[in-house]
């Protein structure tokens, strides 16, 4: 999809330097404005899950775990990819609707999914998790506020009304956290088109067509005025962009299952271009209405080639009458 007037007034960086060329000490290009460029089209897809198993002990992988868990994950795919028997129960299949959502009465096929093939790696350390603080790799206790909120969102039968469906089958933004902040991975649509000015850096969410702005010479709205995405306004740090978003409405969730949060929660986005083809986003969460206490995660975006695709959402979709009811 093509961005409007900003994209079009953006002007090429020079070519990246190399680590001989800086010491050992990579630096991003910079662009016409003398700003680290982070223009460019990524994807945060990743198989390694947002909260730690319980299986793993420790925030790093060993590349033999590596190893495994990619061929299972490749195997899985292969499977789902498989043409299905319509006469099978799900727990026929040799997988079950878990995060691949793949067989039957599961909603996809492997082809139409991507939630990404390898393990997330910072550096060299191949990840167990993507969250980094607290050291267990869970998310902080919930308040006895925020869990009244989930039971209250869940005592509504989904198929009451249009209101009870999800944000993302009523083409108003996103799935799960895909659009942000935090933008988190999901099962497909993981990518992300990052186009820079003077004044503003706006991010376009493949996952139903969103676009965040990040306002570089700006203060916070009034806070009584509450957003979808909330309100980001960035400085830079040396190499780093860091935002900070506040003001962003209750209805979203942090993840795909329905983790929420209040409408005070404060998210801190630190943005840099590690090397030419990756940039490292480092988040803080804190909303002491729905954690005990703040807790953080670290993403790694991989740039891709070519444009991104517009996505189509069908607005008015006619066919709701048969998710809710006559």
């Amino acid at each position: 999809m093509k961005l409007p007037a900003l994209a079009l007034a953006l002007m090429l960086g020079a070519a990246a330097p190399t680590l001989a060329q800086t010491g050992g000490t990579y630096h991003a290009p910079r662009n016409a404005f003398g700003q680290p460029d982070l223009e460019g089209t990524w994807t945060n897809a990743t198989i390694t899950p947002l909260e730690r198993p319980a299986a793993d002990k420790g925030l790093v992988m060993s590349p033999e775990e590596v190893a495994k868990l990619e061929a299972a994950n490749a195997q899985l795919v292969a499977d789902g990819n498989k043409p299905t028997d319509p006469k099978l129960k799900v727990t026929d299949l040799p997988y079950n609707c878990g995060r691949g959502f793949r067989g039957v009465d599961c909603g996809y096929n492997s082809g139409w999914v991507d939630p990404g093939t390898k393990v997330l790696k910072i550096g060299k350390e191949a990840r167990t998790s993507i969250i980094v603080d607290p050291a267990d790799g869970k998310m902080p206790a919930m308040t006895p506020e925020a869990r009244q909120r989930i039971a209250a969102r869940f005592q509504r039968n989904n198929f009451d009304g249009p209101e009870s469906r999800g944000l993302g089958e009523r083409c108003i933004l996103s799935f799960g956290s895909s659009a942000g902040p935090p933008m988190l991975p999901l099962l497909y649509n993981n990518t992300y088109q990052i186009v820079q000015n003077k004044d503003e850096v706006a991010i376009e969410v493949e996952m139903v067509h969103d676009i965040r702005h990040i306002r570089l010479t700006s203060s916070h709205i009034p806070s009584d005025m509450k957003l979808w995405m909330g309100d980001s306004i960035g400085h830079w740090e040396g190499d780093t962009l860091v935002v900070e978003t506040v003001g962003q409405n209750d209805i979203t969730w942090i993840d795909e299952s329905g983790i929420p949060h209040s409408n005070e929660m404060k998210v801190i986005e630190r943005i840099s271009r590690p090397d030419f083809g990756h940039l490292t986003i480092e988040h803080t969460i804190d909303d002491p209405k729905t954690f005990s206490k703040p807790w953080s995660f670290t993403t790694h975006p991989s740039l891709l080639k070519g444009e991104l695709i517009e996505y189509i959402c069908q607005e008015n979709n006619k066919d709701v009458q048969h998710l809710v009811g006559k």
